[in-house]
C-alpha cells in the first residue's frame, strides 16, 4: 500500500514551514533546492517511506512556507532543519539534499553529527571550498549575478515566472522535462513578487553562506557517512570538494542525467539510497 502524505504546517525556528510527512521508522529528511518545493521528492517519496518517517518541507520562504523576510543564508537554513525535526520529536535523522538545501545539510551535519546519521548530497557547490575549480573555470552560471541584485530579478520575471521555472526544469532534466502536474506545481509556488524575492535571497546570502561553511571546516571534519552523488552540470566537483573535510565519503555519479535527479531518475537514486540508508 502507498503510505499516505500528511501535510503539516510546522513552526521551526520561528518561521511556519509547509511540511509533507509519510510512513513510519527512522526518520528521513529530504531538502529541495531552486525552483523546487517538497514535490521534488515525489517519485522517491513511496519507496522511502515504506521503510521510513519521511520529512520533506518546503524550505524557509519557499513553496508553501512562510515567505520570511530574512534568513535565508546556509547557517539559519540548517538551523530551520534542526528545530523541524525537534518540533517533529525526531532526535536522528538521515539527511537527503540537492541543490539549495545541501549547504544547509552539510552544515547540519558538521554542527550535530549527534543529530544526523547519515549525510546525502547532490548537485551543489560548498561556497569556496576547494575542489570545484574546473567546473566554476568560466564563472558561476549567469543566473547566479542576475539573482544576486536585491530587487532586479523579481521586477524583470513578473508575469513571466512559468516562463522562467519552465526553461530552468528543462535545462534540469537535460531537455527531458517535467510532467505538468508537478511543473505546474513549481510554477505556482515561484509566481508572485515575494515568491520570487524569497527565492532569489538564497542566492544574495550565497556569500554570508560561503563564510559559514569556511569558518565551520576551518574548526571541524564532517565525521558521519556521506554519499555524493554528481549528475549535469556539477558532475564530481561536490566530491572534491567534500573530500578534504570528510572522514567518509562514498561518490557516485550518474552518467546522461539532469541536474534534477529525484525527478530524472528516481529508480537510480532509489538504488543508491536504500543501500545507503540501510547501513548500520
Amino acid at each position: 500500500m502507498t503510505p499516505a502524505v500528511d501535510i503539516r504546517r510546522v513552526t521551526a525556528n520561528g518561521v511556519r514551514l509547509n511540511v509533507a510527512v509519510a510512513g513510519q521508522g527512522p526518520a528521513v529528511l529530504l531538502l529541495h533546492g531552486f525552483p523546487h518545493t517538497w514535490r521534488l521528492w515525489t517519485d522517491v517519496l513511496d519507496d522511502l517511506a515504506a521503510r521510513h518517517r519521511v520529512i520533506a518541507p518546503d524550505l524557509r520562504g519557499f513553496g508553501a512556507s512562510e515567505h520570511a523576510p530574512g534568513g535565508y543564508d546556509a547557517g539559519t537554513l540548517a538551523a530551520d532543519a534542526e528545530a523541524l525535526l525537534a518540533a517533529l520529536g525526531e532526535t536522528s535523522a538521515d539527511v537527503v539534499a540537492i541543490d539549495a538545501g545541501t549547504p544547509p545539510a552539510f552544515l547540519l551535519a558538521l554542527r550535530r553529527p549527534d543529530l544526523v546519521r547519515r549525510l546525502v548530497l547532490m548537485e551543489s557547490l560548498l561556497g569556496r571550498l576547494p575542489g570545484a575549480e574546473d567546473f566554476l573555470a568560466g564563472g558561476p552560471p549567469w543566473w547566479f549575478g542576475f539573482h544576486a541584485v536585491p530587487g532586479l530579478a523579481e521586477s524583470v520575471l513578473l508575469g513571466h515566472e512559468a516562463e522562467y521555472v519552465e526553461w530552468f526544469l528543462n535545462q534540469g532534466t537535460l531537455g527531458a522535462g517535467v510532467r505538468p502536474e508537478i511543473r505546474d506545481a513549481f510554477t505556482a509556488a515561484y509566481t508572485g513578487r515575494e515568491a520570487l524575492r524569497c527565492a532569489f535571497s538564497y542566492y544574495r546570502e550565497l556569500p554570508a553562506s560561503a563564510a559559514q561553511i569556511a569558518e565551520a571546516t576551518a574548526q571541524s571534519r564532517l565525521t558521519v557517512p556521506t554519499l555524493a552523488i554528481g549528475a549535469y552540470p556539477v558532475g564530481p566537483a561536490l566530491a572534491r570538494q567534500l573530500a578534504p573535510v570528510t572522514d567518509d565519503l562514498t561518490e557516485h555519479l550518474l552518467p546522461d542525467t539532469g541536474h534534477i535527479i529525484p525527478l530524472h531518475r528516481p529508480a537510480e537514486l532509489l538504488d543508491l539510497l536504500r543501500p545507503f540508508l540501510a547501513r548500520a
